[in-house]
């Protein structure tokens, strides 16, 4: 009962969302909207979209750790969070403002799905004396999945590195390191409702700076070997700058490399669709350019 006053408080300081959660519990099932209002930002958000409603999905400067395949990527992270269900007393769903007695067959609980990261946080479900099934829906899960998800920011690596000049006519390559280019994945499980989000990278788009043209390309480029001549190397992953950075601010060109995203999700009962076919997560930095000097020798 200790743990059921402690997630109370916490969602008695959200008290707007657990006036949502105890709407949606009492609605009828088959009028519910598959949307719902997403849960708070890490270091930034990204906005999919869920049957016509944006769901913030937190950013973070980690790539995460390894875990089990999936396309797209070398490698992947999967989360499997199982949701609890704490049954409240009479004088718990009263101060939450949940009508009393419950309908007959079912209690309330509060189904938390928090499982410590950041998420919407518990809200009031009506649960199923028999079966213990809660009745949310997966749409409903999918807004806890979002939230537990992880969209890293890219860390790009270039050739010339980064802090080095690059030169007039020459290509600058750009790739985010393969560590950082696999499949994410996030599953909610309340009772026998579950929903699972996906998340693939798919490619990169660099931006110049100074007002010119991006070049994009499909998967996470190709790392430069300084060990290897350069024309035995190629990549589909690079820029040229034709005019030196010394008229830029700072002397610098400011760019970006933005990567892309696909994010998709499937969920109990046939559930399931495309939330943002090409999600963009930028990361900004300088590219110093010089002009290249010939050097002429007398005979």
């Amino acid at each position: 009962m200790r743990a059921v006053a402690g997630v109370l408080a916490a969602l008695l300081l959200v008290g707007s969302l657990a006036v949502a959660g105890a709407q949606a519990a009492t609605a009828d099932s088959s009028h519910r909207s598959g949307g719902g209002s997403g849960g708070p930002g890490g270091t930034g958000s990204c906005d999919p979209y869920v049957d016509g409603t944006i769901i913030p999905v937190p950013c973070s400067a980690g790539g995460g750790g390894g875990g089990a395949g999936g396309t797209g990527g070398g490698g992947g992270t999967t989360v499997d969070e199982a949701c609890q269900m704490l049954p409240l007393d009479e004088a718990q769903a009263k101060s939450l403002g949940l009508a009393w007695p419950p309908p007959a067959g079912q209690h309330w609980a509060l189904l938390d799905c928090f499982g410590g990261g950041v998420g919407p946080g518990p809200q009031a479900v009506l649960v199923n004396n028999v079966t213990g099934a809660p009745e949310v829906t997966p749409q409903e899960l999918l807004v806890q999945a979002l939230g537990e998800l992880r969209i890293p920011y890219p860390r790009p690596a270039t050739a010339p590195p980064r802090g080095r000049d690059g030169l007039v006519g020459l290509p600058e390559w750009f790739w985010v390191p393969a560590g950082q280019w696999r499949t994410l994945r996030v599953t909610v499980t309340a009772g026998p409702v579950w929903a699972t989000v996906t998340a693939v990278p798919v490619g990169l788009t660099f931006q110049p700076g100074a007002g010119l043209s991006p070049v994009s390309c499909a998967g996470p480029g190709t790392a430069y070997d300084p060990h290897t001549s350069a024309v035995r190397q190629h990549t589909d992953c690079s820029y040229t700058y034709f005019q030196p950075s010394a008229g830029q601010p700072g002397g610098a060109y400011h760019a970006s490399l933005t990567a892309t995203w696909r994010i998709s999700w499937v969920g109990s009962g046939g559930a399931g669709g495309l939330l943002d076919a090409a999600l963009a997560v930028p990361a900004g930095f300088d590219v110093p350019v010089a002009q290249g000097e010939a050097l002429v020798t007398s005979p």
